[in-house]
């Protein structure tokens, strides 16, 4: 999700250029709090070349572009063409980025299918799957992440999505693609095949999913009623903890 919103009605950045809140989410060394951690531009030291910092800001300067545009006229009623000129690209070089205009606003889904692989897979010795994701969602609300869905002025990028089909469709996919990759990581974190997630595997990665999806819509919902921000986090906070005591009780040994 670009983090770029209106606010009382003027256009603001909601991150620095190329940077977003770097740090790390949930006291994991390694993992990514901003835009540096886009799947694809980030190195195994962490660093970015020169060339991989230029395309970022490529990226993310589309994307900034896309979203004003769509947050004040509508999704379906702006071209990709309208967002090359405004971010002074060529199309082709829009499609080069984003292979489809849906992702030009729902830009996050790669980095969030980055950050729950790593959360999984950098786990501490003693820590479940579960706990690990428990750890990386409740430190995303905390820094009022764009993926945790809490934060001032999201409300507007939450009410274009809602507004348009071809975006609430590219949501249930993104969230069955997340479904897949969890189901595939705990598989290979207790031992199995993570090209063929068995039941078991693809079984809790379906209610860990429900499960942060329900706590997720309620805290939409609550910000497009007007409910304050902090308000709203404080009481996410409370609903993601019960979600992942929930998830605890129904999936022996953490996942």
């Amino acid at each position: 999700m670009a983090e770029e919103v209106r606010r009382g009605g003027a256009r603001t950045t909601g991150g620095e250029e190329a940077g977003g809140r770097p740090g790390a989410i949930g006291g994991r060394p390694g993992a990514i709090g901003g835009r540096p951690g886009e799947a694809g531009f980030i190195r195994e030291d962490g660093q970015l070349t020169l060339r991989e910092r230029k395309k970022l800001r490529t990226r993310q300067r589309i994307s900034g572009e896309a979203t004003l545009l769509f947050i004040e006229r509508g999704f379906d009623h702006v071209t990709v063409a309208e967002v090359a000129r405004a971010a002074e690209v060529s199309t082709m070089t829009v499609f080069n980025y984003f292979p489809r205009k849906e992702d030009l606003f729902l830009d996050r889904i790669p980095e969030a299918r980055e950050l729950i692989t790593r959360a999984v897979r950098e786990r501490g010795a003693d820590e479940s799957p579960l706990a690990a994701l428990r750890a990386l969602v409740l430190g995303l609300l905390a820094e009022r992440h764009p993926l945790s869905v809490v934060g001032e002025g999201f409300e507007h990028f939450w009410r274009t999505v809602l507004d348009s089909p071809a975006l609430r469709a590219r949501g249930r996919e993104a969230v069955e693609e997340m479904e897949g990759t969890l189901a595939a990581l705990l598989a290979e974190a207790a031992g199995g095949d993570a090209g063929r997630p068995g039941h078991d595997a693809r079984l809790a990665a379906a209610l860990i999913v429900a499960g942060v999806r329900a706590a997720c819509a309620g805290a939409v919902a609550r910000q497009l009623g007007g409910d304050p921000v902090d308000e709203v986090a404080v009481e996410q906070a409370e609903v993601l903890r019960r979600t992942f005591d929930a998830l605890e009780r129904a999936l022996p040994g953490g996942a």
